[in-house]
């Protein structure tokens, strides 16, 4: 993997999840971390007083040569909201976030800050509101329409890295429409994988790939609300991270993953998240 790590913080204490998580991350994969710091605006009074960034960047320093991961530092003065896209946009690089700390009159304003970094990053995102190690189970979850390629060779990869078992799933989200297609794919949900249907194919493709890969894999079928159905598996098989692809990866995806779909599986999955977006090159 030639990304780089991005692990960004703003100081809160909640983002050391980001910094902890991000230096398992790249221990894991081999990879390089850069640890962002938004130094966000300060009441004039307190510009003598102890930092929040320094005492964060001291722990996180200690644990990233614990971990024996190649790092660099970098602080920037904004809003997190806007040096995050900024500097992960500029790179390769895959972006490790946690919550900000933001009070609950912004988030009920402006919603909360993992939806607007996922509308503004173009890179690849690992959420992190929870820890989940060792990562055991992955389940990566898709339109159909072919259009998660880029969050499932991410997810492979890291799987192939940690040992970790895969399941592909694909939810049928409820229609009143009744034409032959729609008819496949609800008669054929147990065995979908083996049918000539859009999200039969893009099954077995995943499948296969995760196969040659030398994973252990296999691919399940769930019908209904999609942001219901996506959590109840993560309940049901006890997963470790759940990896999607990104709402803003084409429009055409916008019908199975509208921009809430992820969004609301970050805020509700209570485990890392992992995003990538649809690279048609």
């Amino acid at each position: 993997m030639k990304s780089e790590l991005l692990i960004t913080t703003n100081g809160f204490k909640g983002t050391w999840l980001a910094i902890e998580y991000g230096a398992w991350f790249a221990k894991s994969m081999g990879m390089k971390i850069t640890l962002l710091g938004v130094t966000e605006s300060l009441n004039p009074a307190a510009i003598d007083d102890h930092h929040p960034l320094e005492e964060i960047f001291e722990r996180a320093v200690s644990l990233f040569k614990h971990a024996g991961v190649d790092y660099s530092l970098e602080v920037r003065n904004g809003e997190s909201e806007q040096v995050i896209p900024e500097k992960a946009n500029s790179g390769d690089y895959i972006t490790v976030v946690s919550p900000l700390g933001r009070p609950q009159i912004k988030r009920w304003l402006t919603g909360r800050s993992i939806r607007l970094l996922m509308e503004s990053i173009k890179v690849p995102i690992l959420y992190v509101p929870e820890m989940r190690l060792p990562l055991k189970k992955l389940l990566i979850s898709i339109g159909g329409l072919g259009y998660a390629e880029s969050a499932e060779n991410l997810a492979f990869q890291v799987a192939k890295s940690n040992h970790s078992d895969v399941t592909i799933l694909h939810v049928i989200p409820p229609t009143d429409l009744d034409y032959p297609g729609v008819q496949d794919v609800r008669v054929h949900i147990n065995d979908l994988a083996d049918t000539d249907t859009l999200p039969g194919r893009s099954l077995k493709r995943g499948l296969e790939m995760a196969q040659q890969t030398g994973l252990n894999a296999k691919v399940i079928a769930r019908q209904g609300n999609i942001v219901e159905e996506i959590l109840s598996e993560l309940g049901d098989g006890d997963y470790d991270m759940v990896c999607m692809g990104s709402p803003y990866s084409a429009s055409t995806l916008r019908q199975l993953y509208t921009p809430n779909i992820t969004a609301e599986i970050a805020e509700l999955a209570h485990r890392p998240v992992m995003t990538a977006r649809f690279n048609p090159t």
